[in-house]
């Protein structure tokens, strides 16, 4: 059963964000876009690249009125203690979300229960609370922060214009197209 489309799991997890230790709750991601990036484990190798690439970018998701939220089977002190030892990590600024007992990673349908970590997910999630983007890669495949940004922009565009779709690449300002019975078999 694919999660595209269904609301987020009721959830109340720690997070370390901004220096502070603090809860996020589900309700928190009501009226707003977000987005979840599951990761195996802090103190790794190809998480602080990804992780780092979001912290970049994190200023125009931020724009987009988008929150970003990383995930790992971690708790919350060991996000901090990452934070405080890595150069990459302590750029982070949007909030590391502790799941210990991987109840989030289970209700996102990406633990490896036989190593109690996560694979790479990425959800994009409308203000309504629905999963709008599922995409679960391998563990040694890192993600692109600038393709992200694209599909949440892709996203709100379909959201805020419900009868046009975005083709392939598709950036803002670009083209889109209408379906429609005399546009089938025309492309």
């Amino acid at each position: 059963m694919s999660l595209i489309n269904t609301k987020i799991v009721p959830f109340t997890a720690n997070a370390y964000h901004n220096g502070k230790f603090t809860t996020v709750t589900d309700a928190d991601l009501m009226g707003k876009w977000s987005v979840f990036v599951f990761y195996p484990a802090d103190f790794t190798f190809v998480c602080p690249t990804e992780l780092g690439d979001l912290a970049d970018h994190y200023s125009t998701f931020q724009k987009l009125g988008v929150e970003i939220y990383s995930v790992s089977t971690d708790t919350h002190f060991t996000h901090k203690a990452w934070h405080d030892t890595s150069d990459t990590i302590s750029k982070i600024t949007y909030p590391m979300l502790a799941d210990p007992t991987g109840h989030l990673t289970r209700a996102f349908d990406v633990m490896i229960a036989e190593e109690g970590l996560a694979l790479r997910g990425t959800f994009v999630i409308n203000p309504e609370g629905e999963i709008k983007l599922c995409e679960i890669h391998d563990n040694g495949i890192g993600r692109d922060a600038s393709e992200l940004l694209r599909k949440v922009q892709a996203a709100q565009y379909v959201a805020a214009h419900p009868n046009e779709a975005c083709p392939a690449k598709w950036t803002p300002g670009a083209e889109t197209l209408t379906p429609s019975f005399d546009l089938v078999g025309k492309i």
